[in-house]
């Protein structure tokens, strides 16, 4: 119960913030990728040595798809992260007073940038592939323990520089579906994109980590 404890909050505490964050700044990139690298980085530090601070099925399906976690544990995992995340919504409403903006997904962010579902599922498959890889080979040596928790919210960091102005930056379904289900209308029509893609670059991740990582950190 601890560790799934520790996931509810970790993902309370990344909704919350990281999200207010992005409603507050009108999703300013620099303001708001901080803001999630930074919320990592805190939680990775906090309760990372309780439940691994995942905070996002996402990871938790390359850690199952690893060998690092049972099926069962995964399943509660995800329970714990929907719940923090739903609750961290509902608090970032309370202190907005509306359910209209609370951070949630959507493609086309930048009306400049031509993004369609197509485009949208590229890049949240590619970015969730690049931050899981970064995850699954920090942790995979013991002698990265002390910095795992800078170099996975860095990585963090680094995805949402590049993917708000495409879809806000999602790789991670508790982030994006918790908000949509209180906002409604058409992010939670797109909120299957930022599920669906971020299994599958969790997906990539993992065959990746498993045919080429894992080998060399034997």
């Amino acid at each position: 119960m601890k560790k799934y404890l520790s996931e509810f909050v970790g993902t309370f505490v990344l909704v919350l913030v990281a999200c207010g964050v992005a409603v507050v700044t009108n999703a300013n990139v620099v303001a708001t990728s901080l803001a999630f690298g930074l919320v990592i980085i805190a939680m990775a530090y906090s309760i990372g040595n309780v439940s691994g601070c995942h905070i996002n099925p996402a990871v938790s399906f390359a850690m199952l798809l690893t060998g690092k976690m049972k099926a069962k544990e995964f399943c509660c995992y995800v329970v714990a992260q929907l719940l923090g995340a739903l609750a961290g919504s509902a608090i970032l409403a309370v202190l907005l007073g509306s359910c209209e903006a609370l951070g949630a997904n959507s493609y086309g962010m930048n009306e400049n940038l031509a993004t369609n579902v197509w485009i949208a599922l590229l890049v949240e498959t590619i970015l969730t592939f690049i931050f899981v890889t970064a995850i699954l080979g920090v942790t995979s040596r013991k002698e990265h323990s002390n910095i795992s928790g800078l170099v996975i919210g860095l990585t963090l960091t680094l995805v949402h520089l590049i993917g708000i102005s495409f879809t806000g930056t999602s790789v991670n379904p508790a982030r994006s579906l918790a908000p949509a289900l209180l906002q409604g209308g058409e992010v939670l029509r797109e909120a299957w994109v930022f599920i669906l893609a971020p299994l599958l670059g969790a997906s990539l991740a993992s065959i990746f980590y498993k045919a080429v990582l894992k080998q060399e950190n034997k």
